[in-house]
């Protein structure tokens, strides 16, 4: 048996293995972002049960926002009681705030505006802000995701 030695490399099998290897690198540096776009992101967020901070001290029309679980509400007290809405838009996700003088929510997006009840009065929303469960307990008052 013969003993032979390895030919090194040439300049040509070096680079090539060297474009290779950028390449492999290239491709999976941009295929991180793409991959991770399509990855689900955690929901976090808080408990799905918030007592509402202040509730006793509301007055009627009144309307306070806060966070529920991963979802940002706006809980308002009226004559009969509490009610609890969504505070994102459903049109392009933008925050609604409740205006106590005139008894609406307006997004200051696209001058989308909501009644007291949630339901569309004009702008471009496809639908009404989803309610949220409002549990009054003694003097404590509860939002729950629905």
């Amino acid at each position: 048996m013969a003993i032979t030695a390895e030919k090194p490399p040439s300049r040509r099998g070096f680079l090539e293995l060297l474009v290779a290897f950028g390449t492999f690198v290239s491709g999976a540096v941009m295929a991180i972002p793409g991959l991770m776009y399509m990855w689900p992101a955690a929901k976090g967020g808080g408990p799905a049960r918030v007592e509402v901070d202040g509730a006793a001290r509301m007055s009627p029309g009144q309307g306070v926002i806060m966070q529920v679980g991963s979802e940002a509400v706006i809980v308002i007290r009226g004559r009969d009681g509490f009610s609890a809405y969504s505070a994102v838009c459903t049109h392009l996700g933008c925050l609604v705030k409740w205006d106590s003088g005139r008894q609406e929510f307006l997004c200051p997006c696209h001058a989308a505006v909501f009644d007291k009840d949630g339901q569309v009065v004009s702008g471009p929303p496809p639908a009404a802000l989803p309610p949220f469960v409002v549990k009054e307990v003694g003097d404590k008052v509860f939002v729950t995701a629905a």
